[in-house]
């Protein structure tokens, strides 16, 4: 996601890929008020321990922090409101039927603006058990190790 795309990121979940697997991502819109955008373009936002769920045959996030903007006055809006996002009916069935049945969970991956549009990416996820963390440090720790041997 570049410049050349016309894609730019405002905030990604990096301990959801420390938590889960992702086993699928969907970009969902996102429904939200004016002072919110401005205070996603200032990059004032949390996606840390935000999570997803379908209610009525609709999909909401709850838990994404985004902290009220400095000058918007009466026109802010609780910073932990619980946002709709924005999907067809099939993709929100579909995913309903995934999370209730295999016992995945929907996680906001990021949060992005895409031809001035802000996107939020959804991640069809997995939990991980301690010991795949573990083993997924240590991969990483290898690399780092020899990416430092091939410097020399």
């Amino acid at each position: 996601m570049d410049k050349n795309s016309g894609i730019r990121i405002a905030a990604q979940n990096k301990k959801a890929y420390h938590d889960y697997f992702v086993l699928e991502k969907i970009e969902a819109g996102i429904e939200l008020f004016g002072t919110e955008v401005k205070s996603i373009r200032q990059g004032k936002i949390n996606l840390k321990d935000s999570w997803c769920f379908v209610k009525d045959g609709e999909m909401f996030v709850n838990g994404m922090h985004i902290s009220p903007y400095e000058q918007g006055n009466i026109f802010n809006r609780d910073p932990l409101r619980t946002k709709k996002l924005l999907l067809h009916k099939r993709e929100i069935k579909r995913l309903y039927s995934l999370v209730k049945q295999d016992g995945l969970a929907l996680v906001p991956l990021s949060v992005y603006f895409s031809k001035g549009r802000a996107k939020v990416e959804v991640g069809l996820c997995k939990g991980k058990k301690l010991y795949d963390k573990r083993e997924v440090a240590a991969k990483k720790d290898a690399q780092r190790t020899i990416e430092r041997n091939m410097r020399r």
